[in-house]
């Protein structure tokens, strides 16, 4: 597996890293928030912005946080997502919009890596990942389907068609409501993994996918969300429990 290096973690060797996500709706609360997770020194801190609707309508408020997060957590990679209502954020965007603000994280640095969606506008995402490498920020491009786990063949498809748009990291996140499901993420995860040059992260949400945010290195998903605090999607286990579970299962 290639490994993508983000600030100064490598996604595809050895464990699976840590990412925990920060949900603060306020900068008092998002700092706060940052010196916690830091705290408990995961892999890698997701600050979900589309929590923070002050930052979303005001780039100049949204660099001025940035700017004091990236001290509060040191040398620690930030990932910058606004996630979208459609895939399970909290905020209403336009396109236009949603599109705007990823430029804007991107070409301002506000993290070391950026999440894009895949489902928008294609030119527009041409752009932006052009964008991103041209700023040395990472591209985590996503796909959630919080109804359903797509069958294997669409998994796949989504994760190569994200590689192939030029994204670092391909990322995929489902609904699972049997064991069928999860057993067809593992094996779409696993199938992606051995075609993709790129690391992948991927994982099955609630109950029943708790053992995919676990499995990790087994199946070849490069990254896992853990929470400190605030869970940001269901199923998502602490940072010691997830840390726990992810070393017993090391291999050696």
């Amino acid at each position: 597996m290639a490994t993508v290096k983000i600030r100064n973690i490598v996604l595809g060797e050895g464990l699976p890293k840590i990412a925990v996500p920060n949900v603060g709706t306020t900068e008092e609360e998002i700092l706060a928030s940052a010196a916690k997770i830091a705290e408990a020194k995961p892999d890698l801190m997701e600050w979900r912005i589309d929590y923070y609707e002050d930052g979303v309508k005001n780039a100049v408020i949204l660099s001025e946080t940035a700017k004091k997060l990236r001290d509060v957590v040191g040398k620690l990679p930030i990932l910058v997502t606004f996630r979208t209502k459609n895939e399970g954020g909290v905020l209403e965007l336009t396109e236009d919009a949603y599109l705007d603000l990823v430029e804007t994280v991107i070409e301002k640095r506000l993290g070391d890596a950026v999440d894009i969606e895949l489902f928008h506008d294609e030119k527009r995402i041409d752009q932006l990942i052009a964008s991103a490498h041209n700023y040395n920020v990472v591209v985590i491009m996503s796909n959630h389907d919080f109804e359903k786990v797509p069958a294997k063949d669409v998994i796949v498809f989504r994760l190569k068609k994200m590689a192939s748009l030029g994204a670092d990291v391909p990322k995929l996140a489902c609904m699972p409501h049997n064991a069928d499901d999860v057993l067809t993420l593992l094996e779409a995860t696993n199938e992606a993994n051995k075609a993709l040059p790129n690391p992948i992260i991927t994982m099955a949400m609630g109950d029943l996918g708790k053992v995919s945010r676990v499995a990790g290195q087994v199946f070849g998903s490069s990254l896992s969300f853990g929470a400190v605090g605030k869970v940001s999607a269901p199923g998502q286990l602490s940072i010691e429990d997830l840390r726990n579970a992810e070393s017993y299962l090391e291999l050696h």
